[in-house]
């Protein structure tokens, strides 16, 4: 392990930090680079309909270009942060929303599919280098505790609108501009982040007693990428060789994560923090509640312009439905807590989670539009319930020297959720479309929704597909309720902190 005692930290902070004008612009500044995070999450919901349509994306193609964002972003996130600790999270914090910039650009201007998945694997490592600067600058910009808390209740709203933001964003981009605008407009926001960082940001601080592990973040990102392929393969059975290579992939890198992990005296992951099932069940329902409310938004999104003929921008509001829904749940549930417990919130959130998909399972196969509307709403509000008070149960039971981990935890627990359902529900679509398509009928997805002859036939077999995949989703909702009633048995009403 790295030995050096050597730290450096300045003794005075720039002018626009120390004044409580200059605090609180530099508190927009993170909340802009934050809100890019999130709406860069969700923002190609609403476009995979248009780059098949422009750039004739096949469905793995397009599955990738989504999730080679969430996969990056979740492998890199357990070190970005100690990276941070150690060369200072104002230079952290600048470093991505550079790169930021320059795979925005790219990305926009992608002559090709695989490449606009490169440029995404790009985003992902600019969003992974700035998310964990973003809380830490903010905690050393506000040294008073109740500035403080206010400015940590407005960085978790902003993450949370820009997840919600996205579809409408991208959807109102792609009716009035070309399929890269949803990219090009990050480019101001980040530039603009840039130069007021460098106003009004603290001076950056150093600890190189603080030890970055980079193979550790390389062998998390070889496990969930051998996941993500096992699961297209397992969906699509199209190659056992390619099979096989998943679970070889997959299984070495989780070996060798783990095997890394225990040699450190500080892991990027202490697997011990897993044996007390508070924040092994905040972890579980954070993953899971981004799991079913990513796949409902990313699935409707899809049926709705394909199938229904929505445009993007409504497709975008169609889904923006469940996220307005989740806000006022979300600051409800905190206030709640210490009244009416975790197991009733985390547990009773996903029971809603589970009947908001069975709503709106009605609502679209009975084709009334209040019951798909109230169905977006219960989705929402469970939602809501649920990742209120998960973060809380990850990071009040993790022990005080853990901190950083458990924050890190946290994040990565959303990230993973989204990636995962990205992976399964993208891979359920065509195959529950091939299952109730009629005998005969060989063309994809794609040719039979654009053949005059198929195009009736195709919407039928997506509209069951689709159907198909929110029974999955309200299952695994009712066994994410299960298994968080028992992580959380006792029905605690406040953080069970775990031993040192």
């Amino acid at each position: 392990m790295l030995k050096t005692t050597s730290t450096s930290a300045p003794s005075t902070a720039p002018r626009g930090a120390e004044s409580a004008a200059g605090r609180w612009s530099f508190l927009a500044i993170v909340s802009a680079g934050l809100f890019l995070i999130g709406v860069d999450n969700s923002v190609l919901y609403t476009a995979l309909p248009v780059l098949r349509e422009q750039m004739h994306t096949t469905e793995v193609q397009g599955l990738w270009i989504i999730n080679a964002y969430p996969l990056v972003l979740s492998a890199l996130l357990l070190g970005t942060g100690t990276l941070g600790d150690r060369i200072g999270h104002r230079r952290m914090f600048l470093i991505g929303l550079a790169i930021f910039t320059v795979a925005s650009l790219a990305a926009a201007f992608s002559p090709g599919a695989w490449s606009l998945v490169a440029a995404r694997a790009f985003l992902g490592l600019g969003a992974a280098t700035m998310m964990p600067a973003t809380l830490a600058l903010i905690r050393i910009t506000f040294p008073n505790p109740r500035e403080l808390s206010t400015a940590i209740g407005i960085w978790a709203a902003t993450a949370t609108l820009g997840a919600a933001a996205g579809p409408v964003v991208g959807g109102f981009l792609l009716e009035h501009y070309w399929w890269g605008s949803i990219f090009l407009i990050n480019v101001p926001v980040s530039i603009a982040a840039i130069v007021g960082t460098l106003i009004f940001a603290p001076a950056n601080r150093t600890d190189l007693t603080k030890h970055w592990d980079f193979l550790s973040s390389f062998y998390a990102m070889l496990a969930m990428l051998g996941l993500v392929l096992l699961i297209k393969e397992v969906a699509g059975h199209r190659h056992p060789e390619m099979l096989l290579a998943a679970i070889a992939l997959g299984g070495i890198g989780a070996v060798a994560f783990q095997h890394r992990q225990a040699k450190w005296a500080e892991p990027l992951l202490d697997f011990r923090v897993f044996r007390s099932p508070m924040f092994t069940g905040g972890v579980l329902a954070a993953g899971c509640a981004m799991f079913a409310l990513a796949g409902a938004e990313l699935m409707t999104t899809q049926r709705f312009q394909m199938s229904a003929g929505y445009s993007p921008l409504h497709g975008g509001l169609l889904v923006a439905i469940a996220a307005v829904a989740s806000f006022p749940m979300s600051v409800l549930g905190g206030a709640v807590l210490h009244k009416v417990g975790f197991r009733t919130l985390i547990s009773g959130g996903f029971l809603a989670i589970s009947a908001g998909l069975a709503t709106l399972f009605a609502g679209v196969s009975t084709g009334q539009f209040a019951l798909t509307a109230a169905g977006l709403v219960l989705l929402g509000a469970g939602s809501g319930s649920v990742m209120s008070v998960s973060s809380t149960a990850i990071i009040g039971s993790a022990p005080s020297s853990k901190a950083g981990m458990a924050s890190a935890m946290e994040e990565v627990s959303y990230e993973f959720g989204t990636l995962l359902t990205v992976a399964v529900t993208g891979s359920l679509l065509p195959m529950f479309y091939s299952w109730h398509m009629p005998h005969g009928v060989t063309a994809s997805m794609n040719e039979a929704l654009s053949s005059p002859a198929l195009a009736d036939v195709a919407r039928g077999g997506l509209d069951s597909a689709y159907l198909s995949i929110l029974v999955v989703l309200a299952v695994f909702s009712l066994g994410a309720a299960v298994a968080t009633a028992v992580a959380f048995r006792g029905n605690p009403k406040e953080t069970i902190y775990a031993h040192e």
